[in-house]
């Protein structure tokens, strides 16, 4: 595990978004050189005039062939898997290939390049694995069935890959960002939240992401307390905290969210 990013090399997927840029910045700022990968070519094109040290890489993760692209050949420190489809909605307002391409972005994609990257790691000694989760892969609610299915599975293949790394000076840490502000999938969706609902920005996952890597932390929640503890206490009383999230208005929220990223499944 790299506890010092200076010169080391980094490989962010999702970078064409807000929260993805915020992570390419906070990595150079500690000296990391960047791979910033996404769909949007013209968006990395002017990342990477904006932000030195940041290599473009055009790349759509639900094709595995682009996947193994990305990294063959190539030598990584770090792997930041933060790319992931929105999947809000009603099971049934989704295709099949809806279904599958969240899936292949939000899960198989990062458990392909952990695969890829974890025996060159361990064969050095050292390197650092990030997923990108989220508050709903530790708190499932209707309307995000989807969603919470591949969340709920980046949860589980981080925390024992984190295990089956022990001692190998490798690590694996997990960020589960509540509601993000300015830019992300929440703040696309323009829903508005319940009064006393609080938010974190994008540079709050960022810092969340160094914290992870250099302190080798496992798991790292990027939400104000309530929400945190809401998802903690889920682990043990669900359909408590289900409840209260129903009176709360959770349903029309999960609405308001769907509605708003229809279009980007």
């Amino acid at each position: 595990m790299p506890a010092d990013l200076q010169g080391s090399t980094a490989l962010v997927t999702g970078a064409t978004g807000g929260i993805g840029r915020a992570i390419v910045r906070a990595l150079r700022a500690r000296g990391a050189a960047v791979i910033a990968t996404g769909r949007r070519g013209d968006v990395l094109d002017e990342l990477a005039r904006d932000v030195d040290g940041v290599e473009p890489m055009v790349a759509d993760l639900c094709d595995p062939a682009q996947v193994e692209a990305l990294v063959f050949g190539r030598h990584i420190d770090v792997l930041v898997a933060n790319a992931a489809l929105p999947a809000s909605g009603r099971l049934e307002t989704f295709t099949v290939e809806e279904i599958d391409r969240a899936i292949n972005v939000n899960l198989r994609a990062p458990m392909q390049l952990a695969r890829a990257l974890v025996p060159r790691m361990k064969e050095r000694g050292s390197g650092h694995l990030v997923f990108i989760s989220s508050l709903s892969g530790k708190m499932a609610s209707a309307g995000a069935s989807v969603y919470n299915a591949t969340k709920f599975g980046l949860r589980g293949f981080g925390f024992a890959l984190n295990e089956e790394l022990r001692g190998s000076g490798v690590g694996a840490t997990t960020v589960f960002p509540g509601f993000i502000r300015e830019a992300g999938m929440f703040a696309d969706s323009r829903a508005k939240l319940p009064r006393g609902v609080g938010t974190r920005t994008p540079d709050d996952v960022a810092k969340a992401v160094i914290e992870g890597i250099e302190k080798n932390r496992p798991e790292i929640d990027v939400a104000p307390f309530p929400l945190a503890s809401g998802a903690r206490i889920f682990g043990v009383a669900p359909r408590l905290v289900a409840g209260v999230n129903r009176r709360l208005g959770a349903d029309p929220l999960a609405e308001a969210i769907a509605k708003g990223q229809r279009d980007k499944r």
